[in-house]
C-alpha cells in the first residue's frame, strides 16, 4: 500500500485530504508544520507528499528544500495562492506538480495516482538506458555519469529518459505532458519549462554540457 504524508498546519485541510486518500485505501500520515514533516521524512519512508505553501514555523518553500536535501520522493504543493510565479518557484525548488485551493477531489486524485504510476518499480529484470556517458537505471530510477550518481527528482528523471529514448526528435511541451503526465494533466504545459531548467543545471554541476537538452524554439525540447 502507498503512504501519503500530507503537511498542512489548517486541521481541517488535512482532515478532508486523509478522507478523499483513505477513499482509495491509500496509509496517510500528516504533519502540522514544515519541521514536524522533515522528523517525519528522517524516520519513515512515503511514496508521496502533499505539501501547503502557507505555514506558521516553516514555510513550504522551506520545508520542500530541506525535503530535497534528503530525500527525492514526489511532492505535490498545494497552497491558495495561483499566480504564475508561484508555480515556477515551486516547480524550480524541486516540487513534481501544483494544485491550488480551492480543488475538486477528482483533480487532487488524478494527480496523485499520476505521480505514484511514474514512481511505481519494474517488475523486469533490471533495465537500463545509456547514452552519452549517461546511464539510467530503469529499475531502480537512478542516473549516473562517468560513475557519479546525480540526484534527480521524479520529474527530471522521467524528462532526461523521454528525450533520450526519442533522440534526434523534437518533442513539443504538449507532447512532453503527455508523456509525463498523461493525457489529463490539468496543469500548464509551460510547467515543463521549469523542470527543463532544473534538469539542465543539475547536469551541467555534474559536468555536462549545458546545451546536451536543446531547446527547438517554438517547438519544444531534443537530445541530439
Amino acid at each position: 500500500m502507498k503512504k501519503i504524508l500530507i503537511v498542512d498546519d489548517e486541521f481541517k485541510m488535512r482532515h478532508l485530504l486523509r478522507l478523499y486518500l483513505q477513499q482509495e485505501s491509500y496509509l496517510v500520515e500528516d504533519a502540522a508544520d514544515g519541521r514536524q514533516a522533515c522528523d517525519k521524512i528522517i524516520k519513515d519512508d512515503y511514496d508521496l507528499i502533499i505539501l501547503d505553501v502557507m505555514m506558521p514555523l516553516m514555510d513550504g518553500w522551506e520545508t520542500l528544500k530541506h525535503i530535497r536535501g534528503i530525500s527525492e520522493v514526489p511532492v505535490i504543493m498545494l497552497t491558495a495562492k495561483g499566480s504564475v510565479q508561484d508555480k515556477v518557484t515551486g516547480l524550480t525548488m524541486g516540487a513534481d506538480d501544483y494544485l491550488v485551493k480551492p480543488f475538486e477531489e477528482e483533480e487532487l486524485m488524478a494527480r496523485v495516482k499520476a505521480l505514484l504510476r511514474r514512481a511505481q518499480p519494474s517488475n523486469k529484470d533490471e533495465e537500463v538506458l545509456k547514452y552519452k556517458g549517461l546511464i539510467l537505471n530503469l529499475t531502480a530510477r537512478e542516473i549516473t555519469y562517468q560513475g557519479n550518481f546525480i540526484n534527480l527528482t521524479q520529474t527530471e528523471f522521467d524528462l532526461i529518459k523521454v528525450l533520450i529514448e526519442h533522440k534526434g526528435n523534437a518533442l513539443s511541451r504538449e507532447l512532453l505532458v503527455e508523456f509525463i503526465w498523461g493525457i489529463d494533466f490539468m496543469g500548464e504545459d509551460r510547467t515543463v519549462d521549469s523542470h527543463i531548467k532544473n534538469l539542465r543545471d543539475k547536469l551541467k554541476a555534474a559536468g555536462i554540457d549545458h546545451s546536451f537538452v536543446k531547446t527547438v524554439w517554438g517547438i519544444g525540447y531534443k537530445v541530439e
